[in-house]
């Protein structure tokens, strides 16, 4: 009776440390739950966007995000918006997860513990607000707090409401400084930049574009470059997210920024004395003539001893004013864009905004309708209008200009470059002459004062 009453008390004792071990267990998962929560920088409370958990939902990881057949036409609509997929964005959350794709070696790499403070200069004008707050998410997230002096966010005259008082709210609760400072009138990318570097405090400056993410270790190889040397302007390897799905696509440590001869900004393969240079440590910077101007980190003091920007310059591609054009439809009001689509890809009309970029192109000498070095050509009747390699022997890339009925007439089909079809509304299309408003082009010269 004994041994019972015995191995009932030692059972009943048994069961109160399971029970307690179970409680403990679920408590600190929770409270694991709150500090990863915490450490992704999402304010209590906002109810602006919806916040999913890290590594669940559509995009984590940098993954597509696939939209239903039934919510095909709406995406469409809204890709308008921005000319990306709004609809994709908008179901991403704003601190998603994206892989490390850092080289094995960067991945062990030891960086000085007292490295500068840098401040990030952000402009936009009207840009979305989930591509807006997950590049200033996955800044706050993926950077070390001791290196990040604030984020300076530039607004350029944006004209959605919600980029005005409810941006302010949201920025407020964000566990870093975040400062939104409004131009009074639109001011244009440099202008902007200038201003944001101007207010900003810290002993770098980093500008990044409004529509990027940070991954993981991505501050530091930056500053650690300017510790070495204070003269040294330092630009990340710039990845790739699909404008379509939102993926995330590593880029390539073996291209470098040059430009053409029409001082046209390109991307070319690190050359060989480059890589003897560095004797075959890719972890090791590349050396380049020129960089891709959107995102880069400088040394405060050294920005003004060169200069800093050229507060003349009214747009993107400054160096390209004297030749540029942009081509806009009389009927429309759109202009040619090529959409950042690539070689063999269809040319694009979008509502003109004067701000250069995909928008400028060259009417030459050898009479080409030219973006870059792709040319637009035609091979059949009715098109379509694509972009091809510049091949400067006619043929389908030989356009005639009419100044006086404003058309643009591809010889060989001997029809007239037009407006966009309903069938797709941001591609042009070609058609037989017909003298009517939709087939005539003015070429303006992109530095023309009504522009800003």
């Amino acid at each position: 009776m004994r041994k019972f009453a015995y191995c009932k008390v030692v059972l009943a004792t048994s069961l109160i440390w399971v029970l307690l071990d179970m409680f403990l267990l679920l408590y600190f998962s929770e409270c694991n739950k709150c500090d990863e929560k915490k450490e992704r920088g999402l304010p209590a409370g906002d109810v602006l966007e919806p916040v999913q958990k890290p590594h669940e939902g559509p995009g984590e990881m940098g993954k597509p995000v696939v939209i239903p057949k039934e919510d095909q036409e709406k995406m469409k609509e809204m890709f308008k918006i921005n000319q990306f997929n709004l609809m994709a964005s908008e179901m991403i959350a704003l601190n998603r997860s994206l892989p490390d794709v850092r080289l094995e070696g960067c991945k062990t790499k030891v960086y000085p513990d007292n490295l500068p403070t840098t401040s990030v200069v952000i402009v936009f004008h009207n840009e979305a607000w989930s591509t807006l707050l997950r590049t200033v998410h996955s800044v706050i997230n993926r950077s070390p707090r001791h290196m990040l002096e604030e984020i300076v966010l530039v607004d350029d005259a944006s004209e959605r409401d919600f980029l005005k008082r409810p941006l302010e709210s949201y920025v407020k609760k964000l566990k870093v400084p975040v400062h939104v400072i409004r131009m009074e009138q639109r001011s244009g990318l440099i202008r902007a930049r200038l201003k944001g570097a101007a207010v900003s405090k810290g002993q770098v400056i980093t500008f990044l574009d409004a529509h990027c993410e940070c991954t993981v270790g991505w501050l530091e190889p930056l500053l650690a470059r300017i510790k070495h040397d204070r003269k040294t302007v330092v630009c990340p390897i710039i990845d790739v997210i699909s404008d379509d799905t939102f993926e995330y696509m590593a880029g390539s440590d073996m291209t470098y920024g040059g430009f053409n001869w029409k001082l046209n900004f390109r991307w070319y393969p690190v050359p060989q004395r480059e890589m003897d240079r560095r004797k075959g440590d890719r972890t090791l910077p590349v050396r380049t003539p020129t960089m891709a101007g959107g995102l880069f980190s400088i040394d405060r003091d050294y920005f003004q001893e060169i200069g800093t920007y050229d507060a003349g310059m009214d747009i993107w591609g400054g160096e390209n004013l004297e030749i540029s054009f942009r081509i806009r439809n009389v009927e429309t009001n759109q202009c040619l864009d090529n959409m950042a689509r690539k070689e063999n890809e269809k040319v694009g009309i979008f509502n003109c905004h004067g701000m250069g970029g995909n928008q400028v192109f060259s009417y030459t000498a050898n009479k080409e309708i030219r973006t870059d070095d792709l040319c637009l050509d035609v091979s059949k009747l009715n098109g379509p209008v694509t972009m091809l390699k510049c091949h400067h022997l006619k043929g389908n890339q030989l356009w005639e200009y009419d100044p006086v009925k404003l058309t643009l007439q591809h010889v060989n089909s001997n029809q007239c470059l037009d407006k966009a079809t309903d069938e797709d509304s941001q591609v042009p299309s070609i058609r037989d002459c017909s003298g009517s408003r939709s087939q005539q082009w003015l070429l303006r010269n992109v530095t023309l004062p009504e522009i800003f």
